[in-house]
């Protein structure tokens, strides 16, 4: 059967956007394909989920995190589980009620979730991360043995080095930025205030082997929207955009500013030295949120080349093609990669009818400047590429790409593992699943972090 679109309902809970509310477990799951027997551990993928049925944004929604549990070549489990906020509890409570917002245990939980220090972490970008266990059970809201004194990001970087989990954290009210490293075994050992320039959504940044760098970019919270009970951010052309270099133990007082032209940036692909240069490459857009907070221009590859030496950066664009919600595999995060990942299809997700959109992951090789696309067909939209590597590695792609596919067609879903080196569009296994709703972030946990 086809999907049932209703129009009295916002587009972002329309199609795939439809909310689920029953949770399961489900053991019995069908596999097409052969999953790879070295994939030990578990795909976990983050979204805006109401209770109610009903939010005024597609970033408002509740926390579901749906999990699938791969080992020994086969798919052990499926489960959807709400993370347990106080909103989960109250459905009452009013996110946009500015004394809500800065309760830091009002997380909505809904953007991403990653497993460091044997934990798995639920994140917004608003609030404390929420701690969950190894069936996606939440255990709680963690303030890291009460250091954290504020909001912590939906995207920290695990270094792939040090083990360390490198984090940031924004405010609407001062200070409006602090730099958070938390250590391999998960203690937060550094907290350093930073000046930027005024309260701005800092959605992501990025490091590399000696750095982190900020983005300060023009999304403004606007106070006359917040006391309105809107979403309280706002596209500024008077603020400038400014990237921030900082070493990665450093203070404030070690941060280089350097000027870009005015942008977006939810997320960066990754980031690296090279000798005295620092390479960003990003998912750029030219504005976003000017009219409205449903206001998104297409996103588009492009490449920052920061030069510590002359004080300037080189903007490039790489592609013209809409994408977003790029990865790297984990273990070249902040280090020179070669290959990245992007999301096709985003534009899609959107429309009411997902039936006349198509989905896919394209492939980026940053050397040859050449990529390739594995298309999903048709009615058949995806999400975010997540890597995991091969069993005796050779090479960087080496390993598969994960994602849910919604298929328009049958309203049902799939987990997908592509085989990264080769992009074929049929996948090397699908696990047929009930229908997952569209959704933001996830990660590949292996048993070794989570058992």
């Amino acid at each position: 059967m086809s999907a049932v679109l209703k129009e009295d309902v916002p587009a972002h809970l329309k199609g795939n956007g439809r909310p689920v509310t029953e949770e399961l477990t489900l053991t019995d799951l069908k596999v097409t394909g052969n999953i790879p027997p070295e994939l030990d551990g578990r795909y976990v993928r983050a979204g805006a989920n109401p209770l109610s049925g009903h939010s005024d944004h597609p970033f408002l929604g509740d926390g579901m995190m749906h999990g699938v549990r791969l080992r020994d070549g086969k798919a052990e489990w499926y489960r959807n589980r709400y993370v347990q906020t106080p909103f989960i509890k109250d459905p009452s409570i009013d996110v946009l009620d500015m004394s809500v917002m800065m309760d830091m245990k009002s997380s909505k939980a809904n953007t991403h979730v990653i497993g460091h220090s044997g934990k798995i972490l639920a994140l917004e970008e608003g609030h404390f991360p929420y701690e969950l266990d190894g069936n996606l059970e939440t255990v709680g809201a963690t303030d890291f043995d009460g250091i954290l004194k504020g909001s912590f990001t939906a995207h920290p970087k695990i270094c792939p080095v040090t083990g360390e989990l490198l984090a940031f954290g924004y405010s609407a009210l001062a200070p409006y930025l602090r730099y958070l490293r938390v250590s391999a075994d998960g203690k937060l050992v550094q907290t350093e205030e930073i000046t930027v320039g005024g309260p701005t959504m800092m959605h992501d940044f990025n490091i590399t082997e000696n750095n982190v760098i900020f983005m300060d970019l023009p999304a403004c919270f606007d106070l006359n929207a917040a006391m309105s009970g809107e979403m309280p951010i706002r596209w500024n052309d008077d603020y400038p955009s400014r990237l921030g270099v900082m070493p990665r133990n450093g203070t404030d007082a070690d941060v280089t500013w350097y000027d870009i032209n005015p942008c977006y940036v939810f997320h960066p692909m990754n980031s690296y030295e090279d000798g005295d240069k620092i390479i960003l490459d990003v998912a750029r857009f030219p504005y976003i949120w000017r009219d409205s907070t449903m206001d998104f221009p297409d996103p588009v590859l492009w490449r920052w080349t920061i030069d510590t030496t002359k004080g300037t950066v080189h903007e490039e664009q790489v592609d013209d093609r809409p994408g977003e919600f790029p990865r790297v595999a984990d273990d070249v995060v902040g280090l020179k990669h070669r290959y990245g990942y992007e999301m096709r299809g985003m534009e899609g997700a959107l429309v009411g009818d997902p039936a006349k959109a198509s989905g896919g992951i394209r492939k980026y090789d940053r050397e040859a400047g050449t990529f390739e696309d594995c298309e999903f067909g048709v009615g058949r939209l995806g999400g975010e590429p997540v890597f995991a590597p091969a069993a005796n590695r050779q090479g960087e792609d080496h390993g598969y790409l994960m994602t849910y596919v919604y298929d328009a067609e049958t309203d049902l879903s799939e987990l997908i593992i592509v085989d990264a080196q080769s992009m074929d569009d049929e996948p090397v296994a699908r696990v047929h699943l009930p229908r997952v709703p569209g959704g933001f972030h996830g990660s590949w946990i292996p048993a070794s972090v989570v058992a």
